[in-house]
């Protein structure tokens, strides 16, 4: 064998094979070392994703408290509102500058200024009704007075001037209308009238309402028609809702000679409705949205008319949870339309 390919020993374990020099790795050294840095590398990064996922449960924690602390105060600014509604708004007082803050206060604002108008037209309507019902009892003593020399008169002369008297008792009749409306128009703005609301069945009220207009029905020779649907119940005041179905068939009597006044009635779970109707010419375009105005009179007012029967019809459906509007039938003719609600 070639001296130069023999193995000559090395220091530490080595040899040497030919020309090249091997030395064996110290094991005990090395796998430390490896072992070390890969555990640093490991701790690197699980510090980055613990610092990433500690980061992460801090702001989603803020997030949740401040998302907590606004619902709070909206549910403040809620319960603050409700009690608006009923008048029993405390003071609510903003605290911080931010923009729930800034709400708080535009809402307390607006809650007083809402306050004060209120005040403003209750008390204005207080005497406004005041003046109306005393109104009405001053023109009661005149038309009582002159009723009496009108009576005395005819007494006296016997047939004498009799169309004189005739008119001069129509107009006393038209102002003893008037002061009764008066009257009751006070109460309803005084909020002094007083509704008895009991379980009424509709068709009976139709009827009734019907029998009491009997002359001004034969006056205007108009038919009535009321289909009976079966019991169907509405919790009214029979009187006074009886007064504002009087005040719509008289309405669609007057504009209707010789025709028919038809009533409809149905019901479903939300509301009881009734459709009061007539075979006239309907109304004017420019009378609908004026119609339940307090002494408007539209452009074929009857002569007697002074403006108040369709009025006085609305405060008191609408006092009894109720609605009323007016429309023209497509075949021809006008209609009320009444909704008397559930709930």
């Amino acid at each position: 064998m070639p001296e130069n390919s023999q193995k000559r020993g090395l220091p530490h374990g080595g040899y040497v094979m030919g020309r090249v020099k091997y030395k064996k790795a110290d094991g005990a050294c090395f796998l430390p070392a490896v072992l070390s840095v890969s555990g640093a590398a490991v701790m690197l990064v699980s510090g980055w994703y613990i610092c990433r996922l500690a980061g992460a449960f801090l702001l989603l924690t803020g997030f949740m408290v401040q998302w907590r602390r606004e619902r709070q105060r909206i549910q403040v600014l809620t319960a603050y509102l409700e009690q608006a509604n009923t008048g029993n708004a405390p003071v609510l007082s903003a605290l911080g500058e931010d923009e729930l803050s800034r709400l708080e206060d535009q809402i307390y604002k607006t809650v007083t200024y809402l306050y004060q108008t209120r005040e403003e037209a209750v008390r204005t309507k207080s005497e406004f009704a005041k003046n109306l019902s005393n109104i009405a009892h001053q023109i009661k003593t005149p038309i009582t007075t002159v009723s009496l020399v009108v009576q005395t008169m005819e007494e006296r002369d016997g047939g004498e001037e009799k169309e004189e008297r005739e008119q001069i008792m129509k107009q006393l009749t038209r102002l003893t209308h008037l002061e009764e409306a008066l009257l009751l128009l006070a109460r309803l703005d005084a909020g002094t009238l007083v509704l008895k609301r009991e379980a009424t069945d509709v068709y009976t009220l139709l009827v009734l309402a019907a029998d009491n207009l009997q002359e001004i029905f034969a006056y205007w020779k108009v038919s009535v028609d009321i289909p009976e649907q079966g019991e169907m119940l509405v919790v009214v005041d029979p009187d006074w809702t009886m007064e504002a179905v009087m005040n719509l068939m008289k309405n669609c009597a007057e504009h209707n000679a010789g025709g028919c006044v038809r009533c409809f009635y149905e019901q479903n779970p939300l509301y009881t409705e009734i459709r009061i109707q007539d075979e006239g010419a309907g109304f004017d375009r420019e009378d609908l949205p004026c119609l339940f105005e307090r002494f408007y009179r539209g452009k074929h007012a009857g002569e007697g008319g002074i403006g108040i029967g369709l009025a006085l019809a609305k405060e008191l459906i609408m006092r009894q949870n109720g609605t009323i509007r007016a429309r023209n039938l497509p075949e021809g003719g006008a209609c009320f339309e009444i909704r008397f609600y559930r709930h």
